[in-house]
């Protein structure tokens, strides 16, 4: 029987809804999945262990990190959100994750980034990875802080980082920007294969999109990482443009990358009406 290439891996935000598809693509690739969340997760898979941890808690992280060999980070705050919950669950949640990488001697993290640290970029620049950051909300600004935190703990640990900046993943098209941006949740799991098991990763930035007809971006600096995108939004062209109406082409959220993000208030203004 062939061995996998893992013994344990962990999946933070394992209960969401990226995390809940990507346990059984991850599953096949180690002996031991360990899988964490706020909350519990049900129908663990024979060789599933479930970990309940709050990702600032930075013992209760440390402890997590034990005797793992890659870790899939994709915990924390989903959205935009207040200052004070993105401090804690993206920034502060995953320094701790690095940190006990650092110390569990694991040799690669595969970090869900997001198009909103270069959001504010226009979708006619097809930027490459080599692109500044553009963030578009503090949401996005915590996706910056993580890939510079990966580098750092490349550069100075020699610790791997692969950061998937993924643009849209969903289940439904309820605007016409899904149609490039859709990153299927097949595809999702085929980039974070390739993320885990190719040869030399370094610190690499690879964009998530499926095979859609149009690219806003150029993928070429991350062709060692191997991820070839088998799903395409094209058979559901016609329906969405036919049911959702175009927008205006000088709107905000058609101009640059990160879409309706660029249109947010602060959060924290809002709390406080």
């Amino acid at each position: 029987m062939t061995q996998p290439p893992f013994d344990t891996i962990l999946l933070t935000g394992a209960a969401g809804r990226l995390g809940t598809h990507l346990r059984r693509g991850l599953g096949p690739l180690c002996r031991r999945l360990r899988v964490s969340d706020r909350v519990a997760i049900d129908d663990l898979a024979p060789n599933e262990e479930a970990v309940i941890c709050d990702l600032a808690d930075e013992a209760a992280v440390i402890r997590m990190t034990e005797g793992v060999q890659a870790i899939v980070h994709f915990g924390g705050a989903p959205l935009e959100t207040a200052w004070e919950t993105i401090l804690n669950a993206n920034i502060r949640g995953s320094y701790n994750i690095y940190e006990g990488a650092r110390r569990a001697g694991v040799k690669r993290v595969v970090y869900s980034s997001s198009v909103h640290a270069i959001g504010y970029h226009k979708i006619e620049d097809h930027i490459d990875a080599s692109a500044p950051h553009r963030p578009d909300t503090l949401y996005g600004l915590s996706k910056c802080f993580v890939e510079d935190l990966g580098r750092l703990y490349w550069d100075k640990f020699g610790i791997e980082s692969v950061a998937l900046r993924i643009f849209s993943s969903f289940d439904q098209y309820t605007d016409r920007r899904l149609l490039w941006s859709m990153l299927t949740f097949d595809d999702c799991v085929r980039l974070v294969e390739a993320a885990l098991t190719a040869p030399r990763a370094a610190h690499s930035i690879v964009f998530g999109t499926s095979n859609n007809r149009h690219r806003m971006v150029d993928n070429r600096l991350a062709e060692h990482i191997g991820f070839v995108p088998q799903d395409t939004t094209e058979p559901l062209r016609a329906e969405v443009e036919a049911r959702v109406p175009a927008a205006h082409p000088d709107a905000p959220a058609v101009r640059f990358l990160g879409g309706w993000f660029v249109d947010l208030p602060h959060p924290d203004d809002e709390s406080k009406r």
